[in-house]
């Protein structure tokens, strides 16, 4: 294992969506039918080592010439299920999201005028091509996203402390959320309805509208997984011992249907405090 190959890299959680095989039309499912018999199938920090290398050519490249052909998988109940990276689609949709968050001049120094002009001009041709295309990962750095612990129950929450299994063997802790997608459907729609009905509108319902839209795009068999990833590296262990987001939010949400603003504020406010003490490292680092 080189010296490149053996960091690992932060700090970044995940939702994502494994579809099972008949999902997929051919010749797609008989390629990822293959792929996942393989006995070196690669993990998240191959992933992301792999987007990372390309920033380093000068110019940078901010997205792949050419679409990945890897994913992740997973068994569920003896069925296939496969996640593809898809990691060209989500260069270019990262890059629209940077456009929104951050000024012309701090993007220039990072990634020249001249390489998002191209990008955005190959995106703009790729989708004439592709109109349905979607992304099976959505990535949040420093932080998950509380919208995201609306699709899961504390129950699903799986933690391991020193998971010497987690990315090939690679130590470090692994915490992960996993849900059949109806379960995940379910939950949207009924915190969607305690929202609205408790707060009427707001930047949480916004977010949780567009995490049910993206999930109604996928298979209903499919699993839905929210994964710590990287992120784990960021939170001393007594902290992620103690993280049980999924039951705060489920918490809040109840406070809230049952009238109790009160209790709902303070659950929120754990949750706030938590996060922001996760983001408060970045600025450290």
């Amino acid at each position: 294992m080189t010296v490149a190959s053996s960091v690992v890299v932060p700090y970044a959680a995940y939702l994502r969506v494994y579809e099972p095989l008949a999902a997929f039309p051919e010749p797609e499912r008989s390629h990822w039918a293959r792929y996942a018999k393989r006995d070196d199938l690669p993990g998240v920090q191959d992933e992301l080592r792999r987007s990372l290398a390309d920033l380093l050519p000068v110019p940078p490249v901010a997205v792949p010439v050419h679409e990945s052909s890897d994913a992740f998988v997973a068994v569920v109940d003896g069925v296939t299920c496969v996640c593809p990276w898809r990691t060209r689609l989500r260069g270019w949709l990262a890059l629209e999201e940077l456009a929104e968050r951050f000024p012309a001049s701090l993007l220039d120094a990072v990634l020249p005028p001249m390489v998002r002009r191209q990008a955005a001009a190959d995106y703009e041709r790729w989708l004439e091509r592709n109109p349905d295309a979607r992304p099976w990962i959505r990535s949040a750095t420093w932080h998950v996203p509380v919208r995201w612990f609306v699709l899961f129950a504390d129950d699903e929450r799986e933690y391991d402390r020193n998971d010497k299994n987690n990315d090939k063997g690679e130590p470090g802790p692994l915490l992960r959320y996993r849900t059949p997608m109806v379960q995940a459907r379910r939950r949207v729609a009924r915190g969607l309805k305690v929202l609205k009905d408790g707060l009427g509108e707001g930047p949480l319902i916004d977010g949780l509208v567009d995490v049910g839209r993206w999930l109604e795009e996928f298979h209903p068999r499919s699993l839905v997984e929210l994964d710590y990833g990287g992120l784990v590296h960021a939170v001393p262990p007594g902290q992620l011992d103690d993280d049980r987001s999924a039951a705060d939010v489920a918490e809040g949400l109840a406070a809230l249907r049952d009238g109790d603003g009160e209790r709902a504020g303070s659950v929120y406010q754990r949750l706030a405090e938590r996060w922001t003490a996760v983001r408060g490292r970045q600025n450290a680092s």
